[in-house]
């Protein structure tokens, strides 16, 4: 089968094509500045990136160029071969604990959960409604971001605000990158050769999260009503006592919207730092002697160590693996080292020269990090929303 994987932003659409079950990628592509001036797309074939430019007023004209490369390209020799698409949804509310076929009923209740989410749901139904016009006949899945999470227990997901808040307004704790924390389970469960597997898994790039997995199902994670809650990130907050906003807006004058902005694009990192969001630049800043890039950097480093150590206690001790994915897990050898270093009291413990041997750059993606004496296994491993998405499509399609 061949399904098409989709995450479609308001001016955006990113895919990817996988063959499965062998999981082969054929051809991946984004889209930019849909209904904007000046848009471009790029496409990956056999390890080979394409650029282009091209106008696009909307998402069915991304769809059609789409469609072209795939037949120019000879990916396809007719729309009949694309066996399914995958749509990445990120919010389902409590609606949705597992991926679905989009239908009308689907597509309705993702637009009234649009509140909830409304800078990512309407682009998502604007992808399915333009692919549902493209494809007509082709089956399609919407995989949310939040679906993982919804095993968590009433006592994890509740806030301890009146209780009528959550029953009017659906406000709880939901949880983001539950694809990502699927995926993780899902390799680590054929890693570990087990059905059943305790494992804190710790998505963390320019945004992060850090799940908690019992019994191979998510009981806590780190992001919250929205993502902005938890870790620090590259531009947003994560954790701040709410009285901050009040108290900033009675000093400063600033709307709620303007300090909403603010928590959400302008702190993180960046804010610490005044001007660097990529933990990259601030691991060349604080070799250059940048202080604030070594404050920033260390409270990001004892967050991180904050929630591991929380969930360690959650799960009792019983932890069958830690796990370090997504871009800044994947790659940043030396803010591995120094969030496992900090893990010894509970006698996790670094190797330091398999920890530095790992990351996409060295070609070497996956592996051990931690010591053979270690009462925790550290594992460094790529994630891959994408298939994950894919297999959840091929899943219920076939």
């Amino acid at each position: 089968m061949k399904i098409l994987t989709v995450n479609a932003g308001s001016s955006s659409l990113k895919f990817n094509l996988i063959s499965l079950p062998e999981e082969k990628e054929l051809i991946s592509g984004y889209f930019e500045k849909i209904g904007i001036n000046g848009g471009i797309y790029s496409i990956k074939i056999n390890g080979e990136k394409i650029k282009k430019e091209a106008e696009m007023k909307d998402h069915k004209v991304a769809i059609d160029l789409l469609i072209k490369e795939l037949l120019e390209n000879n990916i396809i020799k007719s729309l009949d071969e694309i066996d399914g698409v995958g749509h990445r949804l990120v919010h389902g509310g409590d609606k949705y604990s597992k991926s679905v076929i989009i239908d009308d009923e689907v597509i309705k209740t993702v637009e009234e959960l649009s509140s909830l989410a409304p800078l990512h749901n309407p682009a998502n139904i604007l992808g399915v409604k333009a692919f549902k016009e493209a494809l007509p006949n082709v089956p399609m899945v919407g995989v949310f971001d939040t679906a993982f999470h919804q095993t968590m227990s009433e006592e994890e997901y509740l806030y301890a605000v009146p209780y009528s808040w959550y029953q009017d307004y659906q406000i709880r704790k939901y949880g983001f990158h539950g694809t990502s924390h699927k995926y993780i389970t899902k390799v680590m469960q054929e890693k570990l050769n087990k059905e059943n597997i305790n494992i804190i898994s710790c998505h963390v790039g320019s945004g992060g999260s850090i799940c908690c997995i019992k019994d191979s199902k998510s009981i806590n994670t780190t992001m919250g009503f929205t993502p902005n809650a938890g870790l620090i990130m590259g531009t947003r907050c994560g954790d701040i006592d709410y009285s901050i906003i009040p108290y900033y807006m009675e000093k400063t004058g600033k709307s709620l919207t303007e300090i909403d902005t603010i928590l959400n694009k302008e702190s993180g990192l960046l804010g610490i730092t005044g001007n660097l969001s990529d933990h990259r630049d601030i691991e060349t800043a604080m070799k250059e002697g940048n202080p604030k890039a070594s404050l920033a950097n260390n409270m990001y480093v004892k967050r991180v160590v904050d929630y591991i150590a929380r969930y360690y206690v959650l799960l009792e001790g019983k932890v069958d693996a830690l796990v370090f994915t997504a871009g800044l897990g994947e790659n940043a050898r030396e803010f591995r080292a120094e969030v496992v270093s900090k893990l010894a009291c509970l006698g996790i413990n670094i190797d330091h020269a398999k920890n530095m041997s790992i990351a996409s750059y060295l070609d070497i993606h996956e592996g051990i990090i931690s010591t053979s004496e270690s009462q925790v296994p550290v594992y460094v491993i790529p994630t891959n929303e994408e298939l994950m998405i894919a297999l959840d499509t091929y899943n219920l399609i076939k």
